[in-house]
């Protein structure tokens, strides 16, 4: 890895492992962004529920492969295993901080 995660996405991605919804939203800003396959969700609950679907549907993990700083933001490489097709996948994470919190995760493929 080439560099250290700073806390908010530590704690974030410490959840998956347990499949810790609260841990995994807990280091997200009140008006937080998640972008994922094409979907934009805007606010804690609606990251909440999204987070809790997947959690249920997949079980997945994600073991953290990369990180680098570019651009203002975080990207973060990630193996992603779980129960769905093609699993495991390499995922991208893109995140964007505001002080102590996430502001903003896109997750690229």
């Amino acid at each position: 890895m080439s560099m250290e995660l700073p806390e908010p996405i530590a704690a974030y991605f410490a959840g998956p492992k347990k499949h810790d919804v609260d841990a995994m939203l807990a280091p997200f800003a009140a008006a937080a962004i998640v972008k994922n396959e094409g979907q934009e969700r805007r606010s804690r609950a609606a990251i909440q529920e999204w987070m809790e679907e997947t959690t249920r549907k997949y079980q997945a993990t994600v073991a953290v492969t990369d990180a680098a700083k570019t651009d203002g933001k975080t990207v973060v490489t990630g193996r992603v295993s779980g129960t769905f097709p093609g699993s495991p996948v390499e995922l991208r994470y893109a995140f964007t901080l505001a002080g102590d919190k996430i502001s903003r995760l896109e997750i690229l493929s």
